[in-house]
């Protein structure tokens, strides 16, 4: 995707959010940072001389929060800025203020774990006769 379109997604995020579109540069590296407050700040690394997106922060009280969106990046297949842009949100909304959101595919796995095992499965360990 062409590095004006990048900034145009962007900066349309930024409308729904508390973030605003800082910076962009696509002379030595497609980078677009971001900056809230209080104080929370990241860039983005648009693919075009890597191979996906990479986001970071330079304040080390924002880079524990990444891990989530960089762990997203990483898994498989393509993801678009949107994409990426919503994970991070998502990463930061404790330190923005805001109440999580609940993910519903968390939510499925985790009612599926809770509970005792259903009469059709049978139970793991030594039986007491």
């Amino acid at each position: 995707m062409e590095f004006k379109h990048l900034v145009e997604a962007a900066e349309k995020w930024c409308s729904g959010n508390p973030f605003d579109l800082i910076f962009a540069e696509e002379n030595d590296e497609r980078r677009l940072d971001f900056y809230a407050e209080p104080g929370v700040s990241f860039y983005v690394l648009c693919p075009g001389g890597t191979d996906s997106f990479h986001v970071w922060s330079e304040s080390e009280d924002c880079l524990p929060f990444l891990q989530l969106a960089q762990d997203y990046i990483s898994s498989c297949g393509k993801k678009t800025l949107l994409e990426v842009l919503e994970k991070v949100f998502t990463s930061f909304r404790p330190l923005l203020g805001l109440p999580d959101i609940d993910d519903d595919s968390f939510e499925h796995y985790h009612a599926d774990m809770e509970g005792e095992p259903g009469p059709d499965h049978q139970q793991m360990g030594v039986s007491q006769q």
